[in-house]
């Protein structure tokens, strides 16, 4: 890598009296190392001007130049990596909550990870970072969303830790807990759903635990449940223990089990039961045990001969995600 120095030394002086200079320097000296196939050099470049103009209360030129950083990241094809991701993690801590400069800033550097890296929906170290920076300021909903879509271990019981939080002294346990399990479960992420309800009932207020009864479910030596004065935290643990032992359509009881669940606590009405968690449950029950998703509508054979005399062919429905068995030394992953 060519040096940087030269460019810096003319860049980082003026920071402190003259930003606007500073920055407009900073972006004439990077295009150039980029148009010479220095892209390295421009990085470096950029992320040292960046932070000094973080320091000095320019977020507006901080946020533009790592933004421009994360551009050359973009031209070199630049993959995520503990160095890629520390540059962006420390302008992220500089940028500071004021304004919309770190969304800009957040947004930009998680859809680079989701290219380059090997998690569609962006890199899990990077979302928990977020997760956890926006959680220690109090912005739950915010940090609810990142921790969601890392999907580690440790998000998840980050998770749990914000869900605790926010649920606060009222009645709404129960509710974080479908909150929390239900999406991984969703994304067939069974041992995030299991570090989640985890770590979210050991921080159960004494109110709801204090008559709790341990139940062990799947066999002796296996895992247990804590039967709450909460029906939805219950629900939730027999969801991901149920999940657990699931292995599509050739497990007959865990699918058995599944449908009991679903129709005991539905049928009580309440959340479980709006149309949207129904269909959040019936998505579940395909992946984990290939119980095809009812019908949406009746069968219209007269349409389906239309459409085939048209020379559309009878309708299909999209195909159904499903679950590799878990091996012993991992959890289950998607098709």
């Amino acid at each position: 890598m060519a040096s940087s120095s030269r460019a810096l030394n003319a860049i980082l002086p003026q920071i402190s009296t003259s930003p606007y200079e500073a920055h407009q320097k900073a972006r004439t000296f990077a295009s150039r190392y980029v148009k010479s196939g220095l892209h390295d050099t421009a990085i470096d470049v950029l992320f040292q001007s960046a932070r000094e103009l973080f320091k000095n209360n320019q977020p507006g030129s901080g946020v533009d130049l790592a933004g421009f950083m994360l551009d050359v990241y973009d031209t070199k094809g630049e993959s995520v990596t503990a160095e890629s991701r520390g540059r962006l993690t420390q302008l992220i801590a500089l940028t500071g909550q004021e304004g919309g400069w770190r969304k800009t800033l957040i947004d930009k550097g998680i859809a680079w990870s989701a290219k380059y890296g090997e998690h569609p929906a962006g890199d899990p170290d990077l979302l928990y970072y977020v997760g956890e920076l926006l959680f220690k300021e109090g912005l739950l909903d915010a940090a609810e969303q990142h921790l969601l879509s890392s999907g580690t271990r440790d998000s998840a019981r980050l998770l749990a830790d914000v869900f605790l939080q926010w649920a606060g002294s009222g009645p709404g346990f129960g509710l974080f807990a479908i909150r929390g399990v239900i999406p991984y479960l969703q994304n067939g992420n069974i041992l995030a759903a299991k570090s989640f309800i985890k770590q979210f009932v050991k921080g159960l207020p004494s109110s709801l635990t204090s008559s709790a009864v341990s139940v062990p479910v799947g066999g002796e030596g296996s895992d247990e449940v804590l039967m709450t004065a909460e029906s939805f935290v219950n629900f939730s643990q027999l969801a991901v223990a149920t999940c657990q032992r699931a292995n599509g359509d050739k497990s007959k009881v865990p699918r058995e089990c599944w449908v009991r669940l679903c129709g005991t606590y539905q049928s009580k009405g309440g959340p479980l039961a709006f149309p949207e968690v129904r269909r959040a449950l019936n998505e579940i029950a395909t992946l984990f045990f290939a119980i095809p998703p009812p019908r949406s509508a009746p069968a219209n054979p007269f349409g389906d001969i239309m459409s085939s005399f048209l020379g559309g062919g009878p309708s299909e429905a999209a195909p159904r995600r499903t679950l590799t068995p878990a091996s012993s030394a991992g959890g289950a992953g998607l098709d």
